[in-house]
């Protein structure tokens, strides 16, 4: 799950941040610069703007296993 400058909760019962740094690496990165995400809360933003600015993102590599 992605938010304007984070990501989702990976801390709960079923959460797993392997999971979910996978999704972003496989899934969200290899999305276009000028796709829009409209989070379920928050602000909307775009894939190029997380990629600048949301540290989550900031180290991973498209499609990285």
């Amino acid at each position: 799950m992605l938010f304007a400058g984070s990501i989702g909760r990976t801390d709960l019962p079923t959460g797993s941040m392997v999971d979910m740094t996978r999704t972003l690496q496989e899934k969200v990165l290899t999305l276009s610069d000028g796709v829009r995400v409209l989070p379920g809360h928050g602000p909307e933003t775009t894939i190029a703007q997380e990629r600048k600015s949301n540290p989550y993102l900031k180290n991973l590599t498209v499609g990285a296993r």
